[in-house]
């Protein structure tokens, strides 16, 4: 993605004027200008201030400008020279190219620019240093030359001297933070990018900047993270990510969301705050044994979040909910102690009401469900208690191949675990289930049910007759 800024200065001009008629007329100024400023026959300065509102203003003109001689050469000597607003009107030049959707505008076509963007980061002008960094960053998704050359000419470390200079003004953290997001999202980046980044000192500033401002809006923290997620999906070392303090602030902001969420209290564009921090949790307990990371795990109220997450943006946004029962698999799976704490916080028919929806949101709760039967006789009764083997009655009706399957082997554990069980399972009317799945036309799941009759239930009901 690319992100064009408004230059906020400019007055809105009034007039009727035909469109085409000012497009061209300012186009053939622009040609003159240029060719002019190349003969050193005008202010280089004057040329490119009409140059910056002819881009603003038709930014169908891109291409006509560029194959102007020596226009990019104009615009990088306006940029590198002594005068501020020279410099100022150049760097909006390349903004707008940068912008650009046209095929001939090519970020490589716009690297003479980069090593003084890439200076300009250690100003003190915020806006200035706004305006080089989106530059900066519309450059990146388009080119892998562009992003190589970027780390050789030391955007890293310049990015991240940047956020410390200015890590009390959002609006360039947020601006940072996008910046590095183009840097590190690429597939590439994982090669030489990423571990810069990671080296740079760059996660506890991201980390800082994760909780939302009430006044400046989610904008800041929502690309910080972001930035996390891309670091956090590419395993190139997410220990140092949880040594760092990642999981640990991930899980707190989550718990808080989670809590105004379940009051109701939903600010618009919160989904985008909350995909990617599950995204970073879910990946980051995939990076080692789950005992290890207790340690940066200490609020079992995230397991609450994650279920009110799920259950307010079920309709609104199914991934997001998927997703948010993702964490919880992840959390679960070889877990006694988030397990325990499932059945402790009264979380398991929350979790269970979620079972007739689809868009993998059944087959992910029955993953979780499977988790915590997994660890024996006690939390299977309470699944039970909780009304489990009604809800199971309904998935094994279900159409859905993979609810089948995962409804069978969440089955098979609470019915193994206890006589009981299988007893209540036959109360309500579980055996005629089984026996009709026996005809499905996928032999897995012919296979299981037949088991499950064989060796569980059947047997059972010779004992009761």
């Amino acid at each position: 993605s690319k992100r064009l800024l408004v230059n906020e200065d400019e007055d809105e001009e009034g007039g009727t004027m035909d469109t085409m008629f000012v497009f061209l007329y300012v186009s053939a100024c622009v040609s003159a200008c240029v060719s002019a400023c190349v003969s050193a026959c005008v202010s280089a300065c004057a040329c490119v201030q009409l140059s910056v509102l002819f881009l603003s203003s038709f930014p169908v003109g891109l291409p006509s400008f560029l194959r102007q001689q020596g226009s990019i050469s104009v615009l990088v000597t306006n940029l590198s020279g002594p005068h501020p607003q020279c410099r100022l009107e150049a760097a909006r030049c390349f903004h707008e190219l940068s912008h650009s959707p046209h095929r001939e505008v090519d970020p490589w076509r716009l690297r003479q620019a980069t090593p003084y963007l890439i200076t300009y980061l250690s100003g003190q002008s915020p806006k200035f240093t706004e305006l080089c960094l989106y530059t900066l960053a519309n450059m990146c998704p388009d080119s892998e030359n562009v992003r190589e050359l970027l780390l050789v000419q030391g955007v890293v470390p310049a990015l991240t001297s940047c956020i410390q200079i200015h890590r009390y003004n959002l609006a360039v953290v947020e601006a940072v933070a996008f910046t590095f997001s183009q840097l590190v999202s690429a597939n590439s980046a994982s090669g030489e990018m990423i571990p810069a980044v990671l080296a740079s000192g760059l996660i506890p500033h991201l980390l800082s900047a994760l909780t939302p401002d009430p006044q400046f809006g989610l904008g800041p923290a929502i690309e910080c993270a972001w930035c996390l997620h891309y670091l956090c999906c590419s395993n190139v070392d997410n220990g140092t990510l949880v040594a760092q303090g990642a999981l640990l602030q991930c899980t707190s902001l989550l718990v808080t969301l989670g809590g105004a969420v379940a009051k109701g209290s939903v600010m618009e564009g919160l989904e985008l705050l909350i995909w990617p921090l599950l995204r970073c949790v879910g990946n980051l307990l995939l990076s080692g044994p789950l005992g290890a990371l207790q340690p940066h795990l200490k609020d079992s109220r995230l397991l609450a979040a994650l279920i009110a997450f799920a259950q307010v943006f079920l309709r609104t946004h199914p991934a997001l909910a998927r997703e948010s029962i993702w964490v919880l698999n992840n959390l679960t799976a070889d877990s006694s102690v988030f397990s325990s704490a499932m059945l402790y916080l009264n979380l398991v028919p929350g979790l269970i009401q979620l079972l007739p929806f689809s868009e993998g949101i059944n087959t992910m709760v029955l993953r979780v469900l499977g988790n915590i039967a997994h660890h024996g006789r006690e939390y299977c009764v309470h699944l039970a208690q909780a009304g489990l083997l009604s809800a199971l009655c309904a998935t094994l009706k279900m159409a859905d191949s993979e609810v089948v399957t995962f409804s069978l082997e969440v089955l098979g554990q609470l019915v193994a675990s206890d006589t009981q069980l299988a007893d209540e399972f036959i109360k309500q009317s579980g055996l005629p289930l089984l026996e009709a799945i026996q005809f499905n036309s996928q032999e897995t799941i012919r296979i299981r049910a037949t088991h499950l009759l064989e060796h569980h239930l059947t047997p059972l009901c010779l004992v009761r007759n």
